[in-house]
């Protein structure tokens, strides 16, 4: 691959690969820009796919980034239902399930996960669904039916979604979770009780600290059997722990593998030819601090503009404080920084209550904020932690006082 760019093709027409393309197009770059994705789509957001998409009937082509004609309108060639099957960085080509063989200056791998299986029998009898891509979603929605019997494996963001939604359709819904409560790796066990308590109000089955020996069925699954040997009525399984980076291009490319491909800030491998974005990079964690793999579509967002500025050499854009959210039921849950359990905690509002806003400082600094229905506090609170001042618990508790301005009175 040559040292002056003038063809990108990026691998996987994901939200992280569509946001890349349309970058390197913003930031002036008239080269060829290539997108490729096996999905029969163009590029769209997933965060629907467990929540209006089941239960409000949304159409994929809502989900889009962009219409398809638009694509073309930015000189971008887009490639859709068709994977990229082998990578010759030294070579500079590309091969394509067709057969087809792209060159090009650059590669930007957006490849994203699959599905995390777990490995047990009866995984694979129908009526087992996984919850990943618009197909995944479209087939979930056919059977999510009033009364319908569904249990779900995994209690992490995409499976309390997904319970929310299938409850909201009228269906008898269980979680089975492995750990203490629901969505403890984003939100602490305080704060996952808590929304585990709601799903339990809205009534939902949710039973912590169990796991699961087998699904049951022959022809079509009809059960869930427990490791103690209980067995749980089911006519929809739905497994949701997690997802494993698609990292076989990477491999081929000899790249630096740890939980993802490695790269640094501006989405570069261990390649220098080579970029990565999206839920299959493992990055430095926010201010450097770390490495992670962000599985959230504001990181998709942020790394492609990183690594769109990185391949043209140009600064590369401040990251924001790391941010989620996730809707269920009546609650808008969001979360930024690091909710650190080892200092203060302050509440904007009462915990029990329908909308409220709980700080977490270190030293008098905030370092995390959660909230539910508090999505004002929240934006003020990112800036607040980024920029690192010390705070008055009065102040934050405060509903009358803007966040905004505590950040302009430093």
């Amino acid at each position: 691959m040559s040292s002056y760019i003038s063809d990108v093709v990026i691998v996987g027409a994901s939200l992280a690969g569509g946001r890349t393309a349309e970058a390197l197009r913003s930031r002036g770059f008239d080269g060829r820009i290539v997108l490729a994705g096996r999905e029969p789509y163009p590029p769209y957001e997933r965060p629907a796919l467990s929540k209006e998409f089941l239960t409000k009937g949304v159409p994929p082509e809502d989900l889009q980034l962009r219409p398809q004609g638009q694509w073309r309108d930015l000189d971008i060639e887009l490639i859709t239902g068709e994977g990229v099957e082998a990578v010759s960085v030294s070579e500079g080509c590309l091969e394509l399930t067709s057969g087809r063989r792209l060159t090009a200056d650059r590669l930007v791998l957006c490849t994203g996960g699959r599905s995390r299986p777990l490995g047990i029998a009866g995984e694979r009898l129908p009526g087992v669904y996984h919850l990943r891509d618009i197909a995944d979603a479209e087939a979930l929605r056919s059977v999510l039916h009033e009364r319908a019997r569904v249990v779900i494996v995994g209690g992490g963001f995409v499976g309390a979604e997904t319970a929310a939604s299938a409850a909201t359709l009228g269906c008898d819904v269980t979680i089975l979770e492995v750990g203490p409560t629901l969505m403890i790796r984003g939100l602490g066990v305080r704060w996952g009780t808590l929304v585990a308590e709601e799903h339990r109000r809205q009534g939902v089955t949710v039973r912590t600290d169990t796991s699961v020996r087998q699904f049951l069925g022959r022809d079509r699954v009809h059960g869930v059997e427990l490791a103690d040997g209980e067995r749980i009525d089911a006519d929809v399984v739905i497994v949701g722990v997690g997802m494993t980076p698609a990292v076989e291009l990477a491999l081929d490319a000899s790249l630096a593998i740890d939980n993802g491909i490695v790269v640094d800030e501006g989405g570069r491998t261990s390649n220098p030819h080579v970029f990565a974005a999206g839920d299959v990079t493992n990055q430095p964690g926010w201010r450097g601090i770390g490495r992670r793999r962000l599985e959230s579509f504001q990181n998709a967002q942020d790394q492609a503009e990183s690594v769109a500025a990185a391949l043209l050499g140009q600064p590369l854009p401040e990251r924001d404080v790391p941010w989620f959210w996730s809707d269920q039921f009546e609650y808008n849950i969001q979360t930024a920084g690091h909710l650190a359990t080892d200092g203060e905690l302050v509440l904007r509002g009462a915990e029990d209550s329908s909308s409220f806003t709980a700080f977490h400082l270190r030293e008098g600094v905030l370092s995390g904020v959660f909230a539910i229905n508090g999505g004002r506090d929240v934006r003020g609170a990112m800036r607040l932690i980024a920029s690192g001042q010390q705070l008055d618990a009065a102040s934050l508790a405060d509903p009358s006082v803007d966040l905004r301005h505590l950040v302009a009175a430093r």
